[in-house]
C-alpha cells in the first residue's frame, strides 16, 4: 500500500460510455440552503445533469440513493455548467448550462420530505438564450462592475465573444486574428476577460473596450470597417508563453494583489493584473488540470495539478508540497466544503470516474519477514543458472520466433474456394461487357487456440478482381473457438487479371496486448475469368511447352473446360476471356509437346501458368517426381517492348494532361479574381465578355479532368496487361534457363517491383534500377562494373530505350552462363561459370544481329564477339566494353 495515495472520501462512477471534460464539473450551493454546503454539479456530453450531496457514514463508503438530489436529461450535450447570481431581482445562485446552441439558466429547489423518502429535488428553467454561433465555453462575473448580479459571457468556435445581461442579450464582439477557441476567464480586478489565442499568447480584453467596439454583426471588410461609428477592437496586453494552454484561471483572495494562473502543455505560470511574469513552474509530466486555492501561508497560493500519471501535485508556488497517487486521470478539479469538512478535493475522470478524497498518510503494516541464516550450495547454483540459460538461448533464437508448424500457431486462418460457380452472380457495379460476369464463393474460417481480442480479417485480391466485402470486424474469440466469414469474388474491371491468387489477413491483440497476424492465401478457378469456346487455328503469338512426359488429354487435366461428349477436344482447347480475347491451347499427338497461342501476348499468361500447374498436379497425384516442363522456343522480347512502350505512353499523355489542368486552372481563377474584382466595384463598368471566358475555361477544366480519368483507367489497364507479359517472360526465362526457386525469386522481385505504380515512381524507372544493379553485381563481367555507382534519384525516364536495352543484356547474359544471385562475392563466381566470360553488347549492334536458337533477342555469335573491338555500352552509367582476347 502507497503511502501517498489520496484517502477516498467518498467515490461514485456516473452513468455508462458517458463523457467528461474540463467543464462539466462544478461546485457551490446551487439550492441556496444557506448551510455554506457545497453541492457537487455533474454534467456530461450525454446530455445528463446530476447534483450531489455526499454525506457517507465513514470515509470510503460507496454513494447512497439519497447522496443523489437530482438526475435529469436535457437531450443535449453539456459543454459546461457553473454557479452564480444570473437571474435579476435576486442575489440567490442559479445554475447555468451551457449546450451547443443554447444557455440555459435553472433555479434548483427543494421540496422538504414527509415520508422516508426524503427531500425532493426539481430545477425549473429561469431563461434560456438561443446561440446564432456554436459555443466552446463560458466565464461569468460582475462585467463592467455591477454589483449583485453576474453576467455570462460565451466563446463561440469561430471566436467571437457573446455577452448576456442575464435574461437579455448584450452584444457580440469578434476576437482579432482569431483561428482556434481556447480557455476564457474574467478578472474582476482589472475588469477584463483573458485568453490564450491559438498564436500561443495570453490576451487580455477590457469590457470597457469591448464594449465600445464594432458590433460584429455589422463587421465588414477592411475598407468598411475604418468608416464603421464603432471603435477597433485592441488588445490591452498580451504576453507569449510559447505553448497552447489548457486551462486559465484568476485567483484574487484579498483586494489588494490578484493573479492569472496559466496551465500550459509543460509549465504553469503566475502572471500579474498587467501581464509580467510573477512566477512559472516547469513541469516533467504532461498536466490535465489545476486549481489555485487559498494558502495558509500568507503572500503565497496553493496549486493543484493533475497529470496524466494518475498524479495530483500541491505546489505552494512553485514548490511541490505534496504528491498523491489517484486512482483515474482527473480532467477537471475543484476544491469544495462538504458536511463541514473544508477543503475536500473533488476530481473527474473522462469516462465519468467522480472522487471526493483528502490528503493524508496510511501507516505501512507491512513487516518484512525474518531472514533465516543457511548455507548457500554454489554447485545447485551453478547447474540452475546454466539451465536457465540454456533456456533463455532457445527462446531467443530467431528461427523460434516464428511458428515451426500449423500446430503451434495461436490463431490458424483457412480459406476453401468453392470448386463451383455462384448459381446466381454477386458481381456488383462490374464493368465487364459480357452478358453474366461469374463469381464464385470463398469460405474463411478462423480457428483461434488463445483469446483473440478485436480480430479484423482483410481478404486481398488484385484489382481487375474484387470482392464482394473486403473486410470483417469480428467479435472477440475465446480458446478452441471458430468463426467462419462467407464473401464472393468476381472480375470488376475490363480486362484479364494477371494473377488468380488472394490472401487473407487476420490481426488480433492477445490479452497481454500483443499484436498477432495470421494468413493464408488461396486461388482462384480459371472459369472465373474465361469459359470455353471453339479452338481457333490462327494466331498471332505462339509458345511452345516441352515437357519429359507423354501428352495428357484434356479431358483429364481441364475436366472443367471440355465436353466428354466430344472427342475434339482431347487435344485441343478453346479459351474465351470475358474481356472478349481468346486463346487455344493444343497437345501434340506424336511429341511431348503443347501449344498456347493467341491473338495477344498478355491473354497467354494465364492458361500458360494453368496448364503448367494442372500438369504438376496430374503427376503429383500418380507418384511420378522427376516430370518437368522445359521452354525452346524464342522469347518474345519484341512483343513485350511494345506493351512497354503502351504503359509508359499513358504515363506520358497523364503527365501532359496534368500540366495542361494546371494551366487551366491557374486561368480560371484568374478569370474569377477579375470578375469578383468588376463585381465589387461601386461604378459598374462592363465585363468585356469575361464571363463567357470564364463558361469556356470552366468546359475545358471539365474536358480536360474527363480525359485525364480516361487516360488513367487505359493506363490500368495496360499495367494489368504488362504485368500478365511479365510474368508470361519470367516463366519462360525460367524454364528456358532451368532456374531455381531462389533464382526465379530473383527475377519476379526484379521484374515485379512491390511499388505502386505512380507518376512519381513508376514501372520502368523501378525496374531499370533493379536490372543496373544485377548487371553491375551477379550479372557483371569485370570489377571495372562493380565499381560503377549506381544512380540514387528514380525519375521518370525521356523514354524506354534504356530500359529495353537493358532487358536485352540482361538475357544475353543469362544466356551466356549468369546465374542470379544476391551474394557479395557473385561477380568472382561468374568468371568461372560464363563461358569465355559475359561480354556487352554494343549500342550499334543491338539491331541487325543474327537470331540465336531459342531465342529472339538479337545477340552476336562467338565468331564476332571475338572480332570485335570495345565501343561505348548501353547507358550512361553502365554497360562499357572492353577489348575482346
Amino acid at each position: 500500500m502507497s503511502l501517498f495515495k489520496a484517502r477516498d472520501w467518498w467515490s461514485t462512477i456516473l452513468g455508462e460510455k458517458e463523457e467528461f471534460d474540463q467543464g462539466c464539473l462544478c461546485v457551490g450551493d446551487v439550492d441556496n440552503s444557506g448551510s455554506g454546503q457545497d453541492k457537487i454539479i455533474v454534467g456530461s456530453y450525454m446530455g445528463y445533469l446530476r447534483i450531489f450531496n455526499p454525506h457517507p457514514v465513514k470515509p470510503g463508503d460507496g454513494v447512497q440513493p439519497e447522496d443523489l438530489l437530482l438526475e435529469v436529461q436535457l437531450r443535449e450535450p453539456i459543454l459546461q455548467v457553473e454557479v452564480g447570481k444570473f437571474v435579476s431581482g435576486t442575489e440567490g445562485l442559479h445554475l447555468a448550462v451551457l449546450h451547443c446552441r443554447k444557455l440555459c439558466v435553472y433555479t434548483v429547489s427543494g421540496t422538504l420530505g414527509t415520508v422516508e423518502h426524503g427531500n425532493q429535488y426539481q430545477i425549473k428553467l429561469m431563461y434560456e438564450h438561443h446561440l446564432q454561433r456554436t459555443a466552446c465555453n463560458m466565464t461569468y462575473g460582475p462585467f463592467g462592475g455591477v454589483k449583485g448580479r453576474d453576467l455570462i459571457c460565451i466563446q463561440s468556435m469561430d471566436g467571437m465573444l457573446m455577452l448576456f445581461e442575464q435574461e437579455s442579450y448584450a452584444f457580440g464582439r469578434f476576437l482579432p486574428g482569431f483561428l482556434l477557441p481556447g480557455p476564457l476567464t474574467y478578472s474582476s480586478r482589472t475588469d477584463s476577460f483573458i485568453t490564450v489565442s491559438s498564436c500561443q499568447q495570453v490576451e487580455s480584453y477590457k469590457y470597457q473596450v469591448l464594449a465600445f467596439a464594432t458590433d460584429a454583426d455589422e463587421r465588414q471588410e477592411t475598407e468598411q470597417q475604418k468608416l464603421s461609428s464603432g471603435k477597433r477592437l485592441a488588445v490591452d496586453w498580451v504576453l507569449n508563453i510559447g505553448e497552447q494552454a489548457l486551462d486559465i484561471c484568476v485567483v484574487s483572495f484579498n483586494q489588494a494583489v490578484s493573479s492569472v494562473f496559466v496551465l500550459g502543455e509543460r509549465n504553469f505560470f503566475c502572471l500579474k493584473d498587467n501581464g509580467q511574469i510573477r512566477f512559472m513552474k516547469k513541469l516533467d509530466y504532461s498536466p490535465s488540470c489545476f486549481i489555485p486555492y487559498c494558502s495558509v501561508k500568507e503572500g503565497t497560493i496553493n496549486t493543484l495539478v493533475g497529470n496524466h500519471n494518475k498524479i495530483l501535485n500541491v505546489y505552494q508556488d512553485v514548490t511541490l508540497k505534496w504528491a498523491t497517487q489517484l486512482p483515474h486521470i482527473p480532467v477537471s478539479v475543484k476544491v469544495a466544503n462538504l458536511q463541514g469538512l473544508k477543503g475536500v478535493i473533488v476530481t473527474l475522470s473522462d469516462d465519468g470516474h467522480l472522487q471526493c478524497s483528502y490528503l493524508g498518510t496510511d501507516p505501512s503494516v507491512f513487516q518484512a519477514p525474518r531472514v533465516d541464516s543457511r548455507e548457500i550450495n554454489y554447485e545447485e547454483f551453478d547447474a540452475e543458472m546454466k539451465k536457465l540459460q540454456k533456456s533463455i538461448k532457445e527462446a531467443t533464437k530467431t528461427q523460434d520466433i516464428l511458428p515451426k508448424s500449423e500446430k503451434h500457431r495461436k490463431l490458424i486462418v483457412t480459406a476453401e474456394v468453392s470448386p463451383d460457380l455462384d448459381a446466381e452472380s454477386q458481381a456488383i457495379d462490374s464493368e465487364v461487357k459480357a452478358e453474366a460476369v461469374p463469381s464464385v464463393t470463398v469460405k474463411v474460417t478462423i480457428q483461434s487456440r488463445v483469446t483473440a481480442q478485436k480480430p479484423n480479417l482483410v481478404v486481398c485480391v488484385q484489382a481487375p478482381l474484387a470482392v464482394t466485402c473486403d473486410q470483417f470486424f469480428l467479435d472477440d474469440l475465446e480458446p478452441d473457438a471458430s468463426e467462419t466469414v462467407v464473401l464472393s469474388v468476381f472480375l470488376k474491371g475490363n480486362c484479364a487479371p494477371s494473377e488468380l491468387e488472394g490472401n487473407c489477413v487476420v490481426s488480433y491483440n492477445t490479452p497481454t496486448g500483443v499484436l498477432n497476424v495470421a494468413q493464408c492465401n488461396f486461388r482462384l478457378p480459371l472459369r472465373l475469368v474465361c469459359f470455353p469456346a471453339q479452338p481457333s487455328k490462327a494466331a498471332n503469338h505462339k509458345l511452345t511447352i516441352d515437357t519429359n512426359k507423354p501428352p495428357i488429354s484434356f479431358l483429364t487435366i481441364f475436366p472443367d473446360f471440355v465436353d466428354p461428349s466430344g472427342d475434339d477436344q482431347a487435344n485441343a482447347l478453346g479459351f474465351q476471356f470475358l474481356t472478349g480475347s481468346k486463346t487455344t491451347l493444343l497437345a501434340s499427338k506424336t511429341s511431348q509437346r503443347y501449344r498456347i497461342q493467341s491473338d495477344h501476348l498478355e491473354d497467354l499468361w494465364l492458361i500458360t501458368k494453368e496448364l503448367i500447374l494442372r500438369l504438376e498436379e496430374h503427376f503429383k497425384k500418380q507418384n511420378c517426381k522427376d516430370f518437368a516442363c522445359t521452354f525452346s522456343g524464342s522469347i518474345p522480347l519484341q512483343e513485350y517492348f511494345e506493351l512497354i512502350d503502351q504503359h509508359f505512353e499513358l504515363r506520358l499523355n497523364a503527365e501532359k494532361f496534368q500540366e495542361l489542368l494546371s494551366e487551366r486552372a491557374v486561368q480560371f481563377r484568374a478569370i474569377e479574381r477579375r470578375l469578383l474584382t468588376r463585381f465589387k466595384d461601386k461604378t459598374p463598368a462592363p465585363l468585356q465578355h469575361l464571363d463567357t471566358l470564364l463558361e469556356g475555361t470552366f468546359r475545358e477544366v471539365i474536358a480536360l479532368a474527363d480525359a485525364a480519368e480516361e487516360n488513367q483507367a487505359n493506363m490500368f489497364r495496360a499495367l494489368t496487361k504488362l504485368k500478365s507479359a511479365t510474368h508470361l517472360v519470367i516463366t519462360l526465362i525460367s524454364l528456358w534457363q532451368k532456374l531455381s526457386a531462389d533464382q526465379v525469386a530473383i527475377l519476379e522481385a526484379t521484374f515485379l517491383p512491390l511499388a505502386e505504380d505512380t507518376q512519381e515512381l513508376g514501372w520502368e524507372e523501378a525496374v531499370d534500377a533493379a536490372i543496373s544493379y544485377l548487371l553491375r553485381t551477379c550479372l557483371s563481367k569485370s570489377s571495372k562494373e562493380q565499381a560503377l555507382n549506381l544512380s540514387s534519384d528514380l525519375c521518370m525516364p525521356k523514354d524506354t530505350s534504356r530500359l529495353k536495352k537493358n532487358i536485352t543484356v540482361f538475357c544475353d547474359r543469362l544466356a551466356k552462363g549468369g546465374r542470379l544471385s544476391l551474394s557479395t562475392d557473385s561477380a568472382t563466381q561468374q568468371a568461372a561459370v560464363m563461358p569465355g566470360g559475359c561480354t556487352t553488347i554494343p549500342e550499334s549492334d543491338l539491331e541487325e544481329r543474327p537470331v540465336i536458337p531459342g531465342y529472339t533477342g538479337k545477340f552476336p555469335s562467338h565468331r564476332q564477339v571475338a572480332k570485335q573491338k570495345s565501343k561505348p555500352g548501353l547507358s550512361e552509367d553502365a554497360e562499357k566494353e572492353e577489348e575482346k582476347p
